[in-house]
């Protein structure tokens, strides 16, 4: 009985004890939370412009904080993979040493690659035109695939396969691209089920729970009421238009589907006419390029000779073409929409989706025409390289290179927007009491549009990190400078929309678009990797007919044992299921 007695004593403390320190853990780990909450990039900034313009708009800001961190942390996993160990190679950190790819049965022909530098007295000019295409000195640099022409670096005794690692990293950034909007999209999805789980339901939301808590300007209240009654308007509108429909008869919707059939037709017009226009505008910029500046050694003599404004138009005349298809095309697309009869949030949807659709095929037909151009195989050009050797001798660099100005003329086009539209129109409309001017009055700050724009250029990015593996660190400075440039626009030169989009479903919304991005980016890197081969003068799989080659040639280094395995694993009868799942 003592021993059982002693047994319950021991028992209780140790019961106390442990009690005791999962309190003591628990509030240190809600400390540390709390601590780690201020080391949150723009926490304040973001929760300021929730105060003033309610949670629709942070949600925008908040996107835009997830891509700076995205890429930079797809940045982060490139350059220590990739561009690190060439430069501890390079400056011999380490007792590191590199072994240079050895051509092993390649034509001659096909190894000659000289990039456009710049020789003699080079004009300021050339410099600029340089920084904004990416030829010249930046294409001699990490910046593209190009530079990386390494087999292995020995780290002491260690052998890093830089081929390897190069696509493996590649892997590991769509992957962890398409986990982290996964794990961020489930919340939204949750939170929209239940806005629309029930026509009733959504009307006591609005009226009982509808109010945002988080606002603190009595200017973003009255917004925010005009909101509601918004949403209230369209979703009594919604019931009278679906009345209406139900009373339809047949000759009347004989009439609407007919109408409908002529304006889809009328829309796959627009977006064919887009589509050849980028086609033939990539082609004729290709050519130019290729003949006016890749081939040339560029002097002083040279430069004096060369019209700079001409060549600067030839290389980016395909980002103009597009970003005039994306801004045109939507405009169309909102005016057509009015005389399809649809409900006003179908209405919405649906002129979104061909928003996105426009976007992100542009760039899909940029890609196409580029590979049109290094698979054009006429007589005999591809021979004995299997691609274009001449017109295109590091090929994947010059995709980079598209992939980078496009980059950079979104940016521009972004910048340009704000200080030469926005503001004098701002300036205009506070000091000018005409009546035309205060018709037109402020612009409103659209987030669907917004959010549209960024990730056509976070779609640009993943597709040219596999061609230019620095480029996350410019989209990382981009849209970190983006953050502040629509901060100021939206407080200073736009005014919120009076027709907001329902933060639970934006976020959802943003999210669905951007995974749509990305699942474009499997495909043409895809591909580039498996099915285009690889430049035989530059890169790291110059010894390999196609990028993928690196993977099976590796494995065969492996015990037979293991080869069976991962060759069993890469099987269809594997793959398949697995990528399903």
């Amino acid at each position: 009985r003592d021993s059982q007695h002693a047994d319950i004593k021991y028992s209780s403390k140790w019961k106390k004890w442990k009690k005791a320190s999962s309190k003591s853990l628990k509030k240190v780990l809600s400390e540390a939370k709390g601590l780690s909450s201020y080391l949150v990039l723009w926490r304040h900034e973001i929760h300021s412009i929730e105060g003033t313009f309610g949670t629709g708009i942070q949600s925008y800001f908040s996107f835009l904080r997830f891509l700076v961190l995205l890429n930079f942390v797809i940045f982060i996993l490139m350059f220590s993979f990739i561009t690190l160990p060439t430069i501890i190679s390079d400056y011999g950190l380490f007792n590191s040493t590199v072994d240079n790819i050895s051509l092993k049965n390649i034509e001659y022909n096909c190894t000659i690659y000289e990039p456009s530098g710049n020789k003699g007295l080079v004009y300021f000019y050339t410099y600029l035109q340089d920084l904004l295409s990416g030829t010249g000195f930046l294409e001699l640099t990490r910046l593209f695939y190009g530079y990386y022409t390494v087999d292995a670096v020995w780290i002491s005794v260690m052998r890093y396969n830089l081929p390897l690692a190069y696509l493996l990293a590649t892997f590991a950034y769509l992957a962890l691209s398409l986990l982290c909007i996964i794990k961020r999209s489930v919340e939204g999805f949750k939170q929209n089920l239940v806005h629309d789980a029930d026509p009733f339901q959504s009307y006591c939301n609005k009226v009982f729970a509808g109010w945002d808590f988080c606002i603190t300007d009595p200017n973003a209240a009255r917004l925010k009421h005009r909101s509601l009654q918004y949403e209230l308007q369209m979703d009594l509108e919604e019931e009278r238009l679906k009345q209406k429909i139900a009373d339809r008869t047949i000759k009347e919707e004989l009439r609407i589907y007919s109408l409908r059939i002529f304006i889809n037709i009328i829309v796959i017009a627009i977006l064919s006419g887009c589509f050849y226009s980028i086609y033939r505008v990539t082609v004729f910029s290709q050519e130019k390029s290729n003949v006016s500046i890749r081939n040339d050694i560029r002097t002083d003599s040279d430069i004096s000779n060369t019209n700079f404004l001409a060549n600067l138009l030839v290389q980016y005349l395909p980002s103009i073409v597009i970003t005039l298809a994306n801004f045109i095309g939507p405009q169309i697309f909102s005016f057509l929409i009015k005389f399809e009869d649809y409900l006003p949030a179908f209405e919405i949807t649906l002129t979104l989706m061909r928003c996105v659709f426009l976007r992100l095929a542009n760039i899909g037909v940029l890609l196409f025409s580029l590979w049109s151009q290094i698979l054009d195989c006429a007589a005999d050009k591809c021979e004995p390289c299997g691609y274009n050797y001449k017109l295109y001798p590091c090929w994947e660099s010059d995709v980079g290179q598209e992939m980078y100005k496009l980059m950079i003329f979104d940016f521009i086009i972004i910048l340009a927007v704000t200080l030469f539209v926005d503001f004098p129109r701002k300036l205009l409309v506070t000091h000018c009491s005409c009546k035309l001017v205060q018709w037109f009055g402020l612009p409103e700050f659209r987030i669907s549009d917004n959010v549209l724009e960024i990730i056509y250029g976070q779609t640009i990015c993943w597709i040219g990190t596999f061609f230019s593996p620095l480029l996350p660190a410019i989209a990382t400075v981009q849209y970190f400078i983006i953050f502040y440039i629509k901060k100021i626009s939206l407080i200073h030169t736009r005014k919120p929309a009076d027709k907001p989009i329902r933060a639970s479903s934006s976020k959802f919304f943003f999210l669905a678009v951007l995974l749509i991005g990305l699942l474009l980016a499997f495909i043409p890197v895809g591909v580039s990797i498996a099915s285009i081969p690889s430049s035989k003068a530059c890169g790291p799989f110059r010894n390999f007919n196609t990028s993928w080659e690196v993977v099976p040639d590796t494995i065969h280094r492996f015990p037979k044992g293991l080869q069976q395995v991962l060759f069993g694993m890469a099987s269809e009868a594997f793959a398949v299921p697995l990528f399903m799942v």
